[in-house]
C-alpha cells in the first residue's frame, strides 16, 4: 500500500506475533547457549536430573548483572529444586540447564547438592522427578500427559 502502510498480509502477520522458526532453529539455540558443550567443565559426567541446585548469597547479589538464562536460573533457584524441575520451570532443554548450572556453580552463584544413591531410590524423590518431567511442555506448547 502507499505511504509505507503494511499490506493486509503484513498487518495480519504482525497481529499473530513472530513467525515460527524455520528449519532446525530449535536445535541451534541450545547449541549457542552452551557454546556447543554437552557437559559443563568436561571434568566428569553431566549432573544427574535429581541433583538439587540452589542460589548462593553471591549469586543473589550479582543477579542484576547476570544475563538471560543465567539470570533466570539463579532467580528460579531461590529455593532448592532438582535440575529436572528447573528445566521444566524454565522450559529449557535438560542438557542446557545441566551445562549452565555447572557454569554458575563454578562461578559461585549456585550450590549443587548431588543426593546419595540411596536417596535416588526413594519413591517420593522419583515421583517428584517424574512430575517435573511431565511438566515440560511438548513441541506444541502443551503439557505432557499426566497418566
Amino acid at each position: 500500500m502507499a505511504g509505507g502502510e503494511p499490506g493486509p498480509d503484513e498487518a495480519e502477520g504482525s497481529a499473530r506475533g513472530p513467525s515460527k522458526p524455520v528449519g532446525r532453529a530449535s536445535a541451534i539455540r541450545p547449541f549457542l547457549l552452551t557454546a556447543g558443550r554437552v557437559a559443563g567443565g568436561g571434568t566428569g559426567p553431566p549432573l544427574p536430573v535429581e541433583t538439587q541446585v540452589v542460589a548462593t548469597a553471591s549469586g543473589l547479589t550479582v543477579l542484576g548483572s547476570l544475563a538471560f538464562e543465567h539470570h533466570d536460573i539463579v532467580a528460579a533457584c531461590r529455593h532448592p529444586q532438582s535440575v529436572a524441575e528447573l528445566a521444566a520451570r524454565l522450559r529449557l532443554h535438560l542438557n542446557v540447564v545441566r551445562v549452565l548450572a555447572e557454569d554458575l556453580c563454578a562461578a559461585g552463584h549456585l550450590a549443587v547438592h548431588v543426593p546419595d544413591a540411596r536417596a535416588t531410590q526413594d519413591i517420593s524423590v522419583l515421583r517428584r522427578v517424574i512430575d517435573g518431567l511431565r511438566a515440560v511442555p511438548d513441541s506444541r506448547g502443551t503439557l505432557r500427559d499426566s497418566g
